[in-house]
């Protein structure tokens, strides 16, 4: 039986290319310029959608008759998918407070965001922004918000929504990945005239990049996969597993790359006469989002069969190609030298 694709959208990523390639020869600016201009594009985008998440958060619960909870979902979704777009960003305003953190706790091998979840649900504690601040990450913040619309733990409990304390819950955190979205966006403006004055930044965005392929291969697919490690297959230490988004999710990550990375990165190739290994970049990048493109949003689902495990297979040679290529050949040429980066986890 095939496996329900996500809703058919035009292939855009070739035209993406050639326009990036077209603008950054156009207008020559520096590659720091054209990385913090995208980029405040794609911190407003999550502004946008992340107000339209609190907003369809507070329609419902106000009115659930009126509203439906599907319109919650999909507005978590966009603004989730929105965040995906810009995580790979690991340097500047993000570091402060966590806020990384805040916004996804990930990865979550101990369910630790169900038992921080619940401990709102169960408890009698008020719930206001101050309270949520003081408390784990794991309360907070995308996967939080995840497990209270899509988990059946919750759905299908005494304290499915629009039950009162749940709906305040989801309030609550919707209320705060909207400041933090808002902060990002105004903290990254005034990073501006600092990160376009250091030379330095050409570096640490590029590794920023590296690193983000990394872990989509290494932990956001290969480690669902099985693929090191104990061998088993088990899609619930994939992000997004609880609304079947997780290849969505990468599918964002890689063409916030392509939108917010691309074109400044093309700039730097261009000006250290570079320019064919950057197009081969931007070229195995656009096969990643080809193949992501013809598959479901779920990775679940292709972990059962032969035949889904083998289209992550193929996903997973795109991925590695990408960062081998980025990570190799590309920082060898650039002089970049991979470090620790926080994230990496233990």
């Amino acid at each position: 039986m095939p496996f329900p694709l996500r809703s058919t959208r035009p292939i855009t990523a070739l035209f993406g290319l050639a326009l990036a390639l077209s603008t950054t020869a156009a207008f020559g600016q520096p590659a720091t310029a054209l990385w913090h201009s995208d980029l405040a594009g794609g911190y407003q985008a999550l502004v946008e959608r992340s107000d339209a998440l609190q907003q369809r958060a507070q329609s419902y619960c106000a009115a659930p008759k009126e509203h439906s909870l599907e319109t919650v979902s999909e507005a978590w979704e966009e603004a989730f998918m929105a965040w995906q777009r810009v995580r790979f960003v690991d340097f500047g305003p993000i570091e402060q407070d966590n806020i990384a953190w805040q916004l996804q706790f990930w990865p979550d091998s101990k369910n630790l965001v169900a038992r921080k979840t619940d401990n709102w649900l169960k408890g009698d504690q008020p719930i206001n922004a101050a309270a949520l601040a003081a408390d784990s990450v794991a309360a907070k913040g995308f996967p939080a918000l995840e497990y209270l619309l899509f988990d059946p733990r919750v759905r299908d409990g005494k304290q499915a929504l629009p039950h009162a304390r749940t709906c305040e819950l989801v309030e609550a955190i919707s209320a705060q990945i909207h400041d933090n979205a808002t902060r990002l966006h105004s903290d990254w403006s005034r990073f501006g005239s600092h990160y376009q004055s250091r030379a330095e930044y050409e570096h640490t965005t590029v590794s920023a990049a590296m690193h983000t392929l990394e872990i989509l291969r290494d932990k956001r697919l290969a480690a669902p996969m099985g693929l090191g490690g104990k061998g088993r297959r088990n899609p619930y230490i994939a992000d997004a597993w609880r609304s079947g988004e997780s290849l969505e999710a990468i599918e964002a990550t890689l063409r916030g790359l392509q939108t917010y990375f691309l074109p400044g990165f093309l700039q730097l190739m261009q000006a250290r006469q570079m320019t064919p290994l950057g197009e081969q970049f931007g070229l195995r990048l656009n096969e990643a989002l080809v193949r992501l493109d013809s598959m479901p949003d779920a990775m679940a689902p292709l972990l059962k069969t032969d035949d889904g495990y083998r289209s992550l297979q193929l996903l997973y040679i795109d991925l590695d190609r990408l960062a081998t290529l980025l990570n190799g050949t590309i920082a060898s040429e650039l002089g970049i030298i991979k470090g620790f980066n926080a994230s990496d986890g233990d």
